[in-house]
């Protein structure tokens, strides 16, 4: 059974930082492709963040410069360090793991960020 658990969200100022975790079981990040994906009020989910097995990262243009993916293989863990901050970075933030043709989703982390 795989479970994807999301940690670190919260509430910060424009400008400051948080990392998210995505805790994995029953599927291995280091071997999968696994993702941050974020959904705000009234809009669709969207891609945040990728990483594949062979450490690429993709980026939605909106967070480059701001935001890294990473993972620890060890602790099977993928992380999103989110610096710079945005009011518009306000969302529901979910892990996503990829083994295809299966895709598995965490329950989401909320992520706001104030003004």
């Amino acid at each position: 059974q795989v479970r994807l658990v999301e940690s670190g969200g919260g509430l910060v100022q424009a400008g400051g930082s948080l990392r998210l975790s995505c805790a994995a079981s029953g599927i291995t990040v280091s071997i999968r492709t696994m993702g941050w994906y974020r959904q705000a009020p009234g809009k669709q989910r969207e891609l945040v963040a990728t990483i594949t097995s062979g450490r690429s990262t993709n980026y939605a243009d909106s967070v480059k410069g701001r935001f890294t993916i990473s993972r620890d293989n060890v602790k099977n863990t993928v992380y999103l360090q989110m610096n710079s901050l945005k009011p518009e970075d306000t969302a529901v933030y979910y892990c996503r793991g990829q083994d295809l043709p299966r895709v598995y989703w965490g329950q989401g982390t909320q992520v706001t960020v104030s003004s």
